[in-house]
């Protein structure tokens, strides 16, 4: 791993940057200048002046995203702030651009107050066709999402929420097929309730599951839990463990069928995972170091393993799902993202898979799979059609 940094930080001083700006009008006469620019640039501003929603037919809003943080939950680095962010936000950028086409643009905000963070943004909406939150510490990341969901009329994602949670369901499908069990049937432990986790436990929720055991670091969340909670975490316990269950995450993975993990390392041993149920899923995606090794929960007997690695099999990786959800966004002419959207693109990742090449080793398709963005945009603006969010 060591090389891999350094081999990194070479490379990044030689980019300077990992992306640019390419014009698509070429300006090599008068009258290129005339057309691009002034005098010719008035007359689309004054059709878009007449009818706003025009905008979309004459500039690049309908296919630009700004990648936006301010720098307090960058991978697992923590709060590092907005200059030492910015590489990662380059990075999203080029991935949007690399798998859907999407023009994206890095902004690292100075600020970590939330009502600063939801301001600034919103005033720069009228530049941008879609919104990706990234790298904000939660609770704040939830509210901020929230609000700029309900006052924008663009899509508002936080991948660090929705984007892990929609690979996780992807995996956790095939999966299921695998180990031959329904949804409506499985006990899953979930290990971490920030942006992440709740997110996933939403989700769990909204694809099926009913029986969800939540832990954070003051363990297992339920309705009879001696201290206050913040919202998220009263929501979470609205939809998760109805036997207000309050024991140790050992005793909670007794009899669990599937484990999943965005927490922090070394939580789980083997002996956990050797008390699930046969066909236990186990997906430990701390990073850089997880809850169990990969291959310790092979040898305690679990059937399917999935990481946030990429030296392991079946990486849970969010760039299998945002750059065809947004881009499916933008073909339907979406003003946000759906539940259904998010869930639409997780059975798509899924199902690029056949069943017929499904194997433990082989749950989640590749980045690189030629067909997956395409099937994911059909899928997810097909369902931003049925779920009435086209713009108008």
């Amino acid at each position: 791993m060591a090389d891999i940094y350094e081999e990194a930080l070479k490379a990044h001083a030689q980019w300077r940057g990992k992306i640019d700006i390419h014009s698509k009008a070429k300006v090599k006469t008068k009258e290129d200048l005339s057309l691009a620019y002034t005098p010719g640039v008035a007359e689309p501003c004054r059709k878009i002046h007449e009818n706003p929603n025009s905008v979309y037919d004459y500039t690049w809003k309908g296919n630009t995203v700004a990648v936006v943080t301010d720098g307090t939950a960058v991978l697992g680095l923590g709060d590092i702030g907005p200059k030492a962010a910015l590489p990662v936000m380059e990075g999203k950028a080029l991935l949007f651009k690399e798998f859907a086409g999407i023009d994206a643009i890095p902004i690292c905000l100075d600020t970590k107050d939330p009502k600063e963070i939801i301001a600034i943004i919103k005033a720069m909406a009228p530049t941008f066709g879609g919104i990706n939150l990234e790298d904000i510490s939660a609770p704040r990341c939830v509210e901020i999402e929230r609000i700029l969901m309900e006052e924008l009329d663009i899509p508002v994602f936080h991948d660090d929420q929705h984007g892990t949670a929609i690979v996780t369901i992807a995996a956790l499908i095939n999966a299921l097929k695998i180990v031959d069990k329904k949804v409506d049937d499985i006990k899953v432990v979930v290990s971490g309730t920030g942006a992440a986790g709740s997110a996933i436990i939403k989700m769990l929720h909204h694809f099926g599951v009913k029986n969800i055991i939540a832990f954070n670091i003051d363990g297992a969340l339920s309705k009879t839990m001696d201290r206050s909670m913040n919202f998220l975490e009263k929501e979470i316990v609205e939809i998760t463990n109805p036997e207000n269950f309050n024991g140790t995450l050992g005793e909670a993975m007794v009899g669990a069928d599937v484990f999943i993990g965005v927490s922090a390392p070394k939580l789980v041993s083997k002996e956990m995972v050797a008390s699930m149920n046969a066909g236990a899923i186990v997906f430990p995606m701390a990073n850089p170091e997880s809850e169990i090794d990969y291959q310790d929960a092979i040898d305690a007997g679990a059937a399917v393993v999935g990481t946030g690695r990429s030296d392991h099999p079946n990486q849970i990786n969010n760039v299998l799902a945002f750059p065809g959800l947004f881009k499916g966004a933008f073909v339907a002419g979406a003003t946000k993202i759906t539940e259904n959207m998010k869930l639409a693109a997780a059975k798509a990742i899924a199902e690029i898979i056949p069943e017929s090449e499904l194997t433990s080793e082989y749950i989640i398709p590749s980045p690189f799979n030629q067909e997956l963005v395409d099937v994911i945009i059909r899928e997810v603006a097909e369902t931003a059609v049925q779920d009435g969010v086209i713009r108008g």
